[in-house]
């Protein structure tokens, strides 16, 4: 009895979600339930007017890099106190999610961002995440989350080798790991065969009427080795224009796009296009 006592008391001092190689900190903890009761207190609307809604509720929440990129381990991390362009997408849509199947537990939330955030929904090690997110929205299209609409709104075919991890080993601690860095090399050889389809940026005004709110936005480039530098959310704001909600590298915090998507592209020099995927 002592023993299984012992026992007991140990298992209470472990982090919660250490079995499940979780990382979440008691502050983000508290704001999961901050963020579920404003959710709450939200209109029924569509799913991409929901993504709208949703996202906005993180206005002002600071730009963080790198946030995943923590641990000896990969591990899904819960960061609602700061984003990246990525981490803000990608809990924006889990939080949609739980709206649209009226789940309220942190453990669903849990769920949803694992499958959302990693290769066929299972974390299975730093390789498995969809670093790149081209591969991100052709997984989660799989998935029957969302549907790639880039070659429905005037997208062109694309293809170039993807390769930026491997070539920029430096910039990532985990691929000092020989085993992570071949299984990445592995997987830049498989999108090698993958086209994607990119809207032009001179074509973006032309078409913009074909993007609806709520729309995943993703910005392509012409930086070698790379398919995506910085993705958002699409927001038909009061001028009838499309802007961009997002974690913003320039304000450092989650904005809405002062000029339009078409204007804002055009300030960024390696911008090609977009691709545009649609939450289903």
């Amino acid at each position: 009895m002592k023993h299984f006592l012992f026992l007991i008391l140990i298992l209470s001092l472990i982090p919660s979600g250490f079995a499940q190689n979780l990382i979440c900190s008691p502050q983000d903890r508290n704001a999961f339930e901050n963020k579920m009761q404003a959710i709450s207190n939200l209109e029924k609307q569509t799913v991409g007017e929901n993504m709208v809604s949703i996202g906005k509720t993180f206005i002002g929440i600071p730009y963080v890099a790198k946030t995943l990129e923590i641990g000896e381990k990969e591990s899904l991390v819960i960061n609602l106190q700061g984003l990246d362009c990525t981490t803000f997408v990608e809990n924006v849509l889990a939080f949609s999610l739980m709206r649209k199947h009226n789940k309220k537990d942190f453990d669903a939330f849990t769920d949803y961002l694992e499958t959302i955030r990693y290769k066929d929904g299972k974390l299975n090690g730093y390789a498995s995440r969809l670093h790149y997110f081209s591969e991100w929205i052709a997984n989660n299209e799989h998935k029957g989350l969302l549907k790639d609409m880039t070659s429905q709104i005037g997208g062109v075919e694309s293809q170039k080798a993807i390769n930026f991890m491997s070539t920029h080993r430096e910039l990532y601690p985990f691929l000092k790991d020989a085993d992570n860095y071949g299984k990445i090399q592995a997987s830049e050889e498989f999108l090698k065969s993958q086209s994607i389809c990119i809207l032009p940026q001179d074509q973006i005004q032309a078409n913009e009427h074909l993007i609806q709110s709520g729309d995943i936005i993703a910005l392509t480039t012409s930086i070698k080795g790379l398919d995506i530098t910085h993705t958002g959310i699409a927001t038909r704001e009061a001028d009838g224009r499309i802007h961009l909600l997002h974690a913003s590298t320039g304000s450092m915090e989650v904005e809405v796009s002062k000029q339009p998507l078409a204007d804002y592209l055009k300030g960024i020099k390696s911008n090609t296009g977009i691709m545009v995927a649609r939450p289903l």
